[in-house]
């Protein structure tokens, strides 16, 4: 491969919305129905037919604000508890008023729930004060119905070509972004009046208990590239020191979804089959119950469904081996599991970044909006708690009409050529080395090191090891070599990684408390500190490019919560176990 020879285009468009899996299709297709005029460019390094998080489906929505169960007010009083208090209410409003809209939207262009006899939506209580949950049988479609959407309103769609470093304008704004084509290692400038972040998760930023690069939680594409990008264009990052840590089945790199069973009667239980937490809704406190049982001598943790009815079990068994990972039933029956006889065991997953499960993400407003002008983020990369995949859909929405209204506003902006030539000797560095450290191998030092260092308990002395661990891979960059496309790709996803482990590590000490359960324990700080930390603490990179934080003031609640109300998961630890009747 010569990197002389590789060609270059420039491409000019009104929005830009970087990642085709599920927030992003989304907002491309709100940003052309908000006005059809516009050019509308969907990247994404993958292929937007079966890209993203929810490339195989989903078996369920988490957070669905349906009338007659809940009420906008409702779900913004249960995440702000669940989140300890720290969240941005009027991002969390904004959703839930957005939650039973993109419902029915979905609901019309092809999106299956499931519904009970007389065609309501068939709701169901995991959550630890209100019904949220709507499972979705037959949702293996929801990729194929995006796609349809897309060509239909026929927004520009380049698959293959993954966003490296966004470019700014002299005034500040947005100006585009820089793409190279992860098959060819061509390069594409794409000029952008906005530009939408939908990246996903970092979720290949802990090893897998495993050891495979790939046996993630989270789709092993989110590599946190959306983070990286928007940290490098000085964009602020808000709380990631709340880590996504989930409970997945042992072995599998997917969760026991005790959520989904729950409903049905299924539940978490420790080795004696005692039931030891109230709910089985995912939050810090869940995980640092779940960790404690772990621990100690009534561990192992598993899944218990084998008190069951017979049609009861086959009803799960065919939302959870049919969507979002069909791999799962394959993986039982083979290891001789069976829901009916014995119960599965669970672990913890690796730590990651995932504001859809936690709250660590790119700031944004109410608008989607970040701290660039016209720059949005959405989905579970933005700083909205708790989103999910019904988060992604609604927030991308908002963040494409946004974007719209604003291109109306604005005319392309410049860019400086050095940021350009800039990021395309950083793209091509590997390529010009015939010999050297190959993405995988520092790849999984770093991962190792990330699970080494600043897994929970967090303890100071091992974050500030491991920031020096850190620096030290960095050096070895300049020895990183890639001898074809892929491994070019593979390089730069690495160093989207090593940004990642750097602000996990900054952000853990930044915040010299324990807060968010699992999340942010940390072994020197144990307690929680309200009277200094009940506040958004911000990540960013300051005019001399080091990694820098401030604090930033939790806005006046729109919904009032009691002071007795916020300890609510934090009692969720059942004080006399005992087994199902």
């Amino acid at each position: 491969m010569s990197a002389n020879a590789l060609k270059s285009e420039i491409i000019e468009t009104d929005v830009l919305v970087i990642g085709g899996g599920t927030g992003g299709p989304m907002a491309a297709i709100k940003a052309k129905e908000a006005d059809p005029t516009l050019r509308v460019v969907l990247l994404e390094k993958a292929n937007v037919k079966r890209s993203g998080a929810i490339s195989m489906g989903m078996d369920g929505l988490n957070n669905a604000v349906v009338p007659g169960y809940a009420t906008p007010e409702q779900y913004v009083k249960e995440i702000t508890v669940a989140n300890d208090g720290i969240v941005h209410q009027k991002a969390l409003m904004a959703y839930a008023q957005g939650s039973y809209p993109m419902i029915q939207y979905l609901d019309r262009i092809g999106v299956k729930f499931e519904k009970d006899g007389s065609g309501e939506y068939n709701m169901r209580k995991v959550h630890h004060m209100g019904t949220y949950v709507l499972p979705m049988p037959e949702g293996h479609n929801v990729k194929k119905v995006l796609y349809r959407q897309l060509r239909r309103l026929q927004v520009g769609v380049i698959n293959r070509y993954m966003a490296t470093r966004l470019l700014r304008g002299p005034d500040g704004r947005i100006a585009g972004a820089i793409g190279v084509n992860t098959r060819t290692s061509e390069f594409l400038v794409v000029r952008a009046k906005a530009v939408v972040l939908a990246c996903g998760a970092a979720g290949r930023l802990g090893l897998p208990a495993s050891g495979y690069l790939f046996g993630t939680y989270e789709n092993a594409a989110n590599c946190g590239d959306g983070y990286a990008m928007a940290y490098h264009a000085g964009a602020e990052l808000a709380n990631l020191e709340c880590y996504q840590i989930n409970p997945l089945i042992k072995d599998y790199n997917g969760p026991s979804c005790a959520y989904v069973t729950g409903p049905f009667g299924g539940y978490t239980a420790n080795n004696r089959g005692e039931r030891f937490i109230e709910c089985d809704y995912w939050s810090g406190q869940m995980m640092l119950e779940f960790w404690r049982e772990l621990q100690s001598g009534n561990g192992p943790v598993f899944l218990k469904l084998d008190h069951l009815r017979e049609e009861t079990i086959s009803e799960i068994e065919t939302i959870l081996h049919t969507n979002e990972r069909p791999s799962r039933g394959r993986f039982h029956e083979r290891r001789g599991n069976n829901y009916r006889h014995r119960p599965v065991e669970m672990h913890i997953s690796e730590i990651g970044f995932c504001s859809g499960h936690s709250a660590s993400g790119v700031w944004v407003d109410e608008h989607a909006r970040t701290t660039i002008p016209g720059l949005y983020a959405a989905g579970d990369m933005a700083s909205v708690p708790h989103n999910y995949m019904l988060g992604a859909f609604v927030n991308g929405g908002i963040a494409g009409a946004d974007a719209a209204a604003f291109c109306a506003e604005v005319d392309l902006a410049g860019y400086d050529s050095a940021d350009l030539a800039a990021g395309r000797e950083r793209v091509l560095a590997p390529t010009r080395r015939e010999d050297g450290l190959t993405p995988h191998e520092i790849e999984f030092k770093t991962r190792r090191l990330v699970n080494d260092y600043l897994e929970p308990p967090k303890v100071t002395a091992k974050m500030q090891i491991g920031q020096r661990r850190f620096a030290e891979i960095r050096e070895d960059l300049d020895h990183l070599v890639a001898r074809d496309p892929h491994e070019l790709h593979r390089a730069l996803e690495l160093q989207s990684i090593l940004d990642c482990a750097d602000m996990a590590a900054a952000a853990s000490l930044y915040r010299t408390e324990s807060r968010w359960g699992f999340y942010h324990l940390r072994a020197d700080y144990p307690d929680r500190d309200d009277a200094n930390w009940s506040c958004h603490t911000m990540l960013f990179k300051d005019e001399r490019g080091r990694m820098a934080h401030r604090k930033r003031v939790v806005d006046p609640y729109i919904v009032p919560v009691a002071a007795a109300e916020m300890s609510a998961y934090h009692q969720l630890r059942i004080r006399t176990p005992a087994a199902a009747e």
